[in-house]
């Protein structure tokens, strides 16, 4: 029997020598505890078992060779990724009988990107680091850091999930209106290699001043959430948030897509009774014109491509939208011009008159546009999310569109964000001037039913506690809500639900620090702190 384990235990060495240093158990086993991290991020939040987490895995790749803690890493992010991010497969089988086969080559990319971020992050923070186990430890924190920059900027970014979206959801989220959502993950990781000290008084040590820390945070943020926000205009203009609860597989369909626009016209045209939140309806089948009732809200807004038509084919199409709304609207549309596509939002008069249009500038990546997509279109291979065509253009930028001057009562200037945008702060900073709030309008039936839209919400949250302004966020199958300057949701209509959400526009908080610098600090505090850890290690 003891030769026996003797015998398996040198093979198992033997097999784990080669290019590949991890045995198949340890492989999983960092795989594991990568997955474990990332319950972390929406829907659980579960940001205590991340940052249990991750003090483990930095505690045991502080003790690996270089060459197998990199491996470490590399599994330890692919286990997060496809985690975190396990939603990527479901655009796949909205339309399974094309796109299905697709499924896992999504999957496997997903865990592959990560884990090379991870283990990029993790060979640099090891070299740095030297030969002490702490020191190593603080430098592949710095490394995991310097990692969540690049998928944050690099090959147009991809900041879904960040290790510092955990604290979405407590009060210490309110540190992102200073230091943005990497300086969460930075806050994150710098707790983690407090609880890396080895054992001994020093551990205590940073035990209690990890745990002082965290306090402070903690209450400084709840102490800024309870803070009065000042009024804004009095009285707020009013709202009114459309979701229709329009399937993808369903929502361009024959027979569909006229009744997913009806839809879209008996919810608008819904008396406005002065009652503000959510309210599930069942809207009223009927061959007859939908006209608006009563009262109306100064703004209606629809989720992103909402129509059947496109803006340069409307037909009666802005007509029976003005009709049915009796105010100015906003509403995700396509549009053409020539051969180019674009995902766009109109804004259309209580007369039917267009007189603003956006289009979506930051695409998604083999969703709505597709790499050298035209000559990939010859064999099959297009963007999931257009109609026409191999997919999307970009549009110019980010753009300020000014609703008081269009006509409506105390709107004044939003910023437009088209879904995937509002992933990326610093697509938000790109505007030409400061809004006074934001407008997403998303279409999150491709993210399934759970995981990808509550994580699409919690980065809505975010944006408005970086940039101190409300969010009003409108969801074809939801989650639509009303966020306000501090990331608090108001009011939310859930998935698969159809209904609206009426509401006075929240008012916004000055220009917070973050909104005026974005991640410069928090990348200068990066470099700073890897020079420390190099000079620490020259000195071991």
């Amino acid at each position: 029997m003891t030769r026996n384990r003797l015998s398996f235990r040198r093979n198992t060495a033997a097999r784990s020598s080669g290019w590949f240093p991890l045995s198949w158990r340890r492989a999983l086993g960092a795989a594991l505890l990568g997955a474990i991290i990332a319950t972390g991020q929406a829907p659980l939040q579960f940001w205590a078992v991340t940052l249990i987490a991750l003090v483990v895995a930095l505690r045991v790749m502080a003790r690996q060779p270089r060459r197998v803690a990199v491996w470490t890493g590399f599994m330890l992010g692919a286990g997060y990724g496809v985690t975190a991010m396990c939603w990527i497969v479901e655009p796949f089988f909205v339309e399974p009988e094309i796109y299905g086969w697709l499924s896992p080559l999504a999957i496997i990319g997903i865990g592959a990107g990560m884990g090379a971020f991870w283990a990029f992050g993790v060979g640099v923070g090891h070299m740095l680091g030297g030969a002490r186990p702490l020191n190593r430890a603080a430098g592949m924190a710095l490394g995991l850091l310097a990692a969540e920059f690049g998928r944050s900027y690099l090959f147009t970014g991809l900041p879904w999930a960040l290790i510092g979206h955990s604290f979405v959801g407590t009060p210490v989220a309110q540190l992102a209106a200073v230091i943005g959502p990497l300086g969460l993950s930075a806050a994150m990781l710098c707790l983690c290699v407090l609880g890396a000290v080895p054992s001994g008084r020093s551990r205590s040590v940073a035990a209690l001043i990890g745990a002082a820390v965290f306090a402070g945070a903690w209450a400084w943020g709840a102490g800024r959430l309870a803070a009065p926000v000042e009024a804004g205009v009095e009285p707020p203009a009013t709202v009114r948030l459309v979701q229709p609860n329009a399937p993808q597989a369903l929502k361009w369909r024959d027979g569909f897509a006229r009744m997913f626009f009806d839809r879209h016209l008996s919810l608008s045209a819904a008396p406005f009774d002065g009652a503000r939140g959510a309210r599930e309806l069942t809207p009223p089948m009927t061959d007859m014109p939908i006209l608006a009732q009563g009262k109306r809200p100064d703004l209606v807004i629809w989720p992103e491509t909402a129509v059947p038509f496109w803006l340069d084919e409307t037909g009666t199409g802005l007509d029976l939208i003005a009709q049915a709304t009796g105010t100015m609207t906003a509403l995700g549309i396509q549009r053409a011009q020539g051969v180019t596509f674009f995902n766009s939002m109109a804004v259309v008069t209580a007369q039917g008159q267009l007189v603003d249009v956006y289009d979506k500038f930051h695409l998604v990546p083999f969703g709505e546009y597709v790499p050298y997509g035209d000559a990939l279109a010859r064999f099959g291979i297009t963007a999931f999310a257009a109609q026409q065509g191999n997919g999307y253009s970009a549009g110019e930028g980010a753009k300020v569109l000014d609703l008081g001057a269009a006509g409506a009562r105390a709107l004044g200037k939003v910023q437009p964000l088209i879904c995937y945008e509002a992933v990326f702060p610093q697509d938000l900073r790109a505007a030409p001037e400061r809004p006074d709030w934001l407008m997403q309008i998303t279409n999150d039936a491709w993210f399934g039913q759970l995981v990808g839209p509550q994580q699409h919400l919690a980065q809505a949250r975010l944006r408005a506690i970086e940039q101190g302004l409300p969010m009003l966020r409108v969801a074809n199958t939801g989650i639509s809500a009303v966020i306000d300057a501090k990331g608090e949701v108001l009011a939310q209509l859930g998935m698969d639900r159809a209904g609206l959400i009426d509401a006075d526009l929240p008012a916004a908080l000055p220009p917070t620090p973050y909104a005026k610098r974005g991640d410069l600090p928090v990348f200068l505090a990066l470099l700073l702190g890897m020079a420390v850890v190099f000079l620490r290690r020259q000195r071991v």
